[in-house]
């Protein structure tokens, strides 16, 4: 997890099991480099903070732990949750990011994590491009140039390039 950048925050209900306690749940963190598309379809370069696992048991959930959990890791990395990316966000974390963080609409993407952007983020991700909003001093945001359509495939070889016979 060190060489990847990863950090696992853990709870544990220390009462449980006689006294040797038991987790109750744990949540992933890292920080991912994506490619990631603003509302006009522009590509940026980023490397978010991204949520990669968040568990709660589930004979806990709805009891706060989830939001505890959750919140002392925005505190930990002075983050809020606008500025971050979600890989394959269950219904239930959307659900959760709606409730407690009013992270409600997402700029759809073709890989598999979740970007919200809402109106009253204090700072949001695709309106200062040029700007690093990320925590980590490596993050850098970077317009991608769009991509060139694409015209007709090249050979391989320089003799057929230039047009010698094989």
């Amino acid at each position: 997890m060190q060489t990847q950048r990863h950090q696992l925050y853990l709870m544990k209900d220390g009462e449980s099991n006689g006294g040797r306690g038991v987790v109750v749940g744990f949540l992933k963190v890292g920080y991912k480099k994506l490619f990631l598309l603003d509302r006009q379809g522009a590509h940026i370069e980023a490397e978010p903070l991204c949520v990669l696992d968040f568990f709660i048991s589930e004979n806990v959930q709805r009891h706060g732990y989830g939001l505890e959990l959750f919140d002392f890791m925005l505190q930990h990395k002075s983050l809020e949750p606008t500025l971050m990316a979600y890989d394959r966000p269950s219904p239930k974390l959307l659900s959760f990011l709606a409730k407690h963080h009013c992270l409600t609409q997402s700029v759809p993407q073709v890989h598999n994590f979740v970007v919200c952007v809402e109106q009253h983020a204090v700072m949001s991700l695709f309106l200062v491009p040029s700007v690093n909003v990320f925590s980590s001093p490596a993050a850098q945001l970077r317009k991608v140039p769009l991509r060139k359509p694409d015209g007709d495939i090249k050979p391989y070889s320089v003799m057929e390039r230039e047009g010698k016979p094989a």
